[in-house]
């Protein structure tokens, strides 16, 4: 064993990246043949330019509800300008708000709107994104696009309210056997991940001033009964149960998009996110440590892993319960699932076996390069999500965000030296999967530029 990594752990995930390459080099050469077959793109018609700047305006706003890093939203907004014969177009891009400015018909049109109200869900994120790529390539009017915007912002949930908490407790209890949870600990979870995800449908429409209270609220709930379970059951690991069911109020997709930006020189954008990820660190840590108030628990206890522990084997089935459950909570498309547990796969056995042989931080940057590619090849295969939508439930995966909850609740509670390390460490992590995938996004494949997909 080593860095708590078995020996047969690392074997299967080698034959995990073994198996999942090969179909890996099968979309390849199978996007190959589909890449001679795409048509160019169509030249810019007449008579959009009235339509083009709110156009331009719209696809930012959504794509920053996607939660998109502001550089990737000024690439394709310059592109679709550019397409559409507004070449010196310009985008100013802010996490919350953007700035359009286009010259046409002799004028300078200029356009402000805020941004990042909303949170998109998975369908949505995916034609959202079918639309960004023949936008780009010159298929879809400016006018046609602000329809078809006005269309995915309406979209209904694919999946009614029971099979999305249905969902929610498989992501649950898929993660809770990602992180080596026992029986007590896995059932645990599992009732508390059908909780919580009763409550978020439950509170969905509520007014925004009130979504603040939602995290804090169901990270005392969690919490109170998972320290409870710990003074009840000796020896039950509290991680488990504590984390699994929170896992979607970890912004550890947040924190990384702003070590990406931060990274590319994004300071306003990225200075943003991390400091709202912070905050919803806060606000969970915050629920956390007046449950341990409460239930009279060590601020130690939150790290608690269980000294029986399900087998091994059993984290690749939580990997594929994971993929599951965030396709039904987040109402992804069906067709999606396999490619999505095709990238989930690939970041996990990347994270093993750099873990093995690198340590846990850097097995964060090991599951990100891999991923990121596999994700945008992906994207070119009939049926595959867009690059954005497989790699997200990816982030929640490798969930720097949770390690930054255990520092800030430590800090918070009777170890605020052991918290300054867990800090430290969620900040390396961070900027290791941040890394990763700038360095994932650069690898192309043999003759296709990243990212290029069938046209439909």
């Amino acid at each position: 064993m080593r860095y708590g990594i078995t020996v047969s752990m690392l074997l299967a995930a080698v034959g995990a990246l073994l198996v999942t390459g090969a179909v890996v080099l099968a979309i390849g050469r199978r996007a190959e043949r589909v890449t001679r077959r795409t048509s160019d793109p169509r030249p810019p018609e007449p008579g959009v330019s009235g339509s083009l700047v709110p156009f331009l305006v719209a696809l930012g706003q959504a794509l920053i509800d996607g939660g998109e890093p502001v550089s990737s939203v000024q690439q394709s907004l310059g592109r679709v300008a550019a397409v559409n014969g507004v070449p010196d177009a310009e985008a100013v891009v802010l996490a919350t708000a953007l700035f359009v400015t286009a010259p046409t018909l002799g004028t300078v049109q200029t356009a402000v709107a805020p941004a990042g109200t909303e949170q998109l869900r998975l369908e949505q994120m995916d034609a959202l994104h079918r639309l960004v790529r023949s936008a780009e390539r010159g298929q879809v009017r400016p006018a046609d696009g602000l329809d078809e915007l006005n269309r995915i912002r309406l979209l209904p949930p694919a999946f009614g309210p029971a099979v999305r908490v249905a969902g929610y407790t498989l992501l649950t209890t898929g993660l809770a056997l990602v992180l080596r949870a026992d029986w007590t600990g896995l059932w645990a979870a599992v009732l508390l991940g059908a909780g919580v995800g009763l409550l978020q449908l439950a509170t969905d429409r509520a007014p925004a001033r009130w979504q603040p209270f939602l995290p804090p609220a169901c990270a005392f709930g969690v919490a109170t009964a998972a320290f409870l379970l710990a003074r009840l059951v000796p020896g039950t690991g509290v991680l488990a149960p504590l984390a699994a069911p929170l896992v979607t109020f970890l912004p550890g997709a947040l924190l990384t998009t702003a070590a990406i930006e931060l990274a590319t020189g994004q300071m306003i954008s990225g200075a943003g996110r991390l400091a709202s990820g912070s905050m919803r660190l806060f606000l969970l840590a915050l629920g956390m440590t007046s449950a341990a108030e409460l239930v009279g628990a060590p601020a130690s206890t939150v790290v608690g892993i269980s000294a029986q522990p399900l087998p091994t084997w059993t984290t690749w089935i939580g990997v594929a319960l994971f993929g599951t459950g965030i396709v039904l909570h987040h109402c992804a498309r069906l067709a999606s699932l396999g490619w999505l547990l095709l990238v989930l796969y690939i970041a996990y056995a990347g994270q093993v076996v750099g873990g093995f042989f690198l340590g846990g931080v850097v097995s964060a940057f090991v599951g990100a390069v891999l991923m990121t590619p596999v994700a945008r090849l992906v994207a070119r295969a009939a049926n595959g999500p867009p690059a954005p939508v497989s790699v997200l439930p990816a982030f929640w995966l490798l969930v720097p965000g949770a390690l930054g909850l255990l520092g800030v609740t430590k800090y918070l509670g009777a170890d605020p030296l052991d918290a300054l390390d867990t800090l430290l460490t969620t900040a390396a992590t961070m900027v290791a999967v941040a890394l990763g995938v700038l360095l994932g996004s650069e690898i192309r494949w043999a003759g296709h530029p990243a990212g290029q997909r069938k046209t439909r």
